[in-house]
């Protein structure tokens, strides 16, 4: 095992597929693949899938997919493979047992055999005292014999890193120079769960050594992390990489880049019909711009231009106004009438996307001509619904603004999505809140569809898929007014209760 990292440039991203693939993870993905072609280097992609509660084959395929379409290509990966697989972390059990024993044999690395409630009370009691909450190593204290006895006890333990408790941590990171967090700020992390799987912070470390990872390139969260990772390069000899941590993605209010505020997931973009040369354009805009200023450029350009030290550390604001403006601009400028047709085609009938909505208007067509009014929705992005649109004999516009929130957070909640599943969630709801199917599904007819009557709006959401789905109804929501924060906090509350429920009649 080398200890000395390769002389070529290797980044990588490692998104974790529990969600939606999210314009952060593209964001950072492009900064890295830049930088390694600039420095004519290799461009790694990593699944981390250790939470293998959350994590699923589906979120995988629709984060390999996004970035594929933003043709943000990597010379490795799981789908590809190379020399430095598995690249999926469930498949590297044996090289994180390997290691994690390495720590114990070199005293880096203790076994923890405290109970969630003991934890628990230590925290309560830490946070009562104004401390900072940590584990406060009571288990460094057990012999040889007493670890013995638990083990043969078979007594569920996790596996901790031992963590100095004087001075400071200080490293460099390419943007920010030199940055100095004290060790009484960093915890006994846990390096293997009980489960015998590692944590992130663990995973991380023995990937990025053992790929060869040169530059770790990744968003600010990861600052006050960086002290872990580092101690395990030092406890186990190895050099460690080059950090730079980028500016997080905010909102055009400064906030943090919520899905709550703004359409996050790459698939929405792609579903909306943006062009990807314009999305991977303006993710560039991020924080850095062409030396000679300009806004619109190709990936190619932006590679051979690109200096990460020139990225800018003042939060980046994504401002979707602004890249409806750079679609555009690129719809007019890079597409004559031939390249438009087909590129509408192409992604109006994507995924075989009519002959899903074909069974569903056949019935009602007397003329190709009556198509577009049925079906037009489909091919919509947000539609123009106004208040008065949701007059409902048995439901105020509050109830109705209610049932739409409380459905998004339904929808959120699925693992896989298939009809059955979004026609249960809102029968589960309409149970949860006593009233009939029919009423549950009036506000999401018109959210949906922009009509009171229309096709099945059951189907309409399969079909659409969330990320449509969501941001139709979160526009309806705020077309009924919004949801203040004294409101969401009494919504939130019942989605509480309502999901409470779900989970006791599985």
């Amino acid at each position: 095992m080398s200890n000395t990292p390769t002389s070529q440039v290797r980044t990588r991203i490692a998104p974790s597929p529990t969600g939606d693939p999210h314009v952060g993870t593209a964001y950072i993905a492009l900064f890295n693949r830049c930088f390694a072609r600039q420095h004519g280097g290799e461009f790694i992609l990593r699944i981390e899938d250790t939470d293998q509660t959350r994590s699923t084959a589906r979120s995988e395929q629709d984060i390999l997919q996004a970035l594929r379409w933003l043709g943000l290509d990597w010379a490795e990966g799981p789908d590809n493979g190379g020399p430095h697989g598995p690249y999926r972390q469930s498949q590297r059990s044996d090289i994180y047992r390997e290691h994690i024993q390495i720590l114990l044999d070199k005293g880096h690395a203790f076994r923890c055999f405290c109970t969630a409630e003991r934890l628990d009370a230590v925290r309560a009691e830490q946070m009562a005292n104004k401390q900072t909450a940590g584990y406060d190593g009571h288990c460094l204290s057990l012999s040889d014999k007493e670890i013995a006895n638990k083990l043969e006890a078979r007594e569920s333990h996790v596996i901790r890193m031992k963590v100095p408790q004087e001075g400071e941590c200080v490293f460099h990171d390419r943007l920010r120079g030199e940055i100095r967090i004290n060790w009484q700020q960093i915890d006994m992390q846990v390096l293997m769960k009980s489960d015998h799987l590692p944590t992130y912070h663990f995973a991380n470390v023995v990937d990025d050594h053992l790929m060869e990872i040169t530059h770790v390139i990744r968003g600010e969260e990861w600052i006050n992390s960086t002290p872990k990772h580092i101690l395990l390069y030092q406890h186990f000899g190895w050099q460690e990489p080059q950090f730079c941590h980028m500016p997080l993605l905010r909102n055009p209010d400064k906030s943090k880049l919520s899905k709550r505020k703004n359409p996050t997931s790459i698939s929405y973009y792609q579903d909306m019909g943006y062009l990807s040369d314009a999305m991977v354009n303006y993710l560039g805009m991020m924080g850095w711009t062409m030396p000679d200023g300009r806004e619109k450029f190709t990936l190619a350009e932006m590679e051979s231009a690109f200096d990460i030290d020139r990225v800018s550390l003042g939060g980046p604001v994504f401002d979707v106004e602004k890249l409806n403006w750079l679609n555009g601009k690129y719809i007019r400028e890079n597409l004559d009438t031939d390249t438009f047709a087909e590129a509408y085609s192409q992604w109006a009938l994507a995924d075989g996307k009519m002959t899903q909505i074909i069974p569903l208007i056949k019935d009602r067509v007397e003329r190709f001509s009556d198509v577009v009014p049925l079906a037009g929705f489909f091919l919509s992005g947000l539609l123009p619904v106004h208040e008065q649109d949701f007059a409902h004999k048995q439901l105020s516009a509050e109830q109705c603004k209610h049932i739409l929130q409380l459905y998004v957070w339904q929808l959120e909640q699925l693992t896989d999505w298939t009809r059955d599943d979004v026609e249960r969630s809102a029968q589960q709801l309409a149970a949860f809140m006593g009233i009939k199917i029919r009423e549950t599904l009036f506000p999401l007819f018109v959210a949906i569809t922009g009509k009171a009557v229309s096709v099945s709006v059951i189907d309409a959401i399969t079909i659409l898929g969330l990320d449509v789905s969501r941001a139709r109804i979160r526009h309806a929501v705020d077309v009924l007014g919004g949801v203040s924060k004294k409101e969401a906090k009494v919504l939130e509350k019942t989605f509480r209760e309502l999901q409470s429920g779900v989970e006791k009649a599985i």
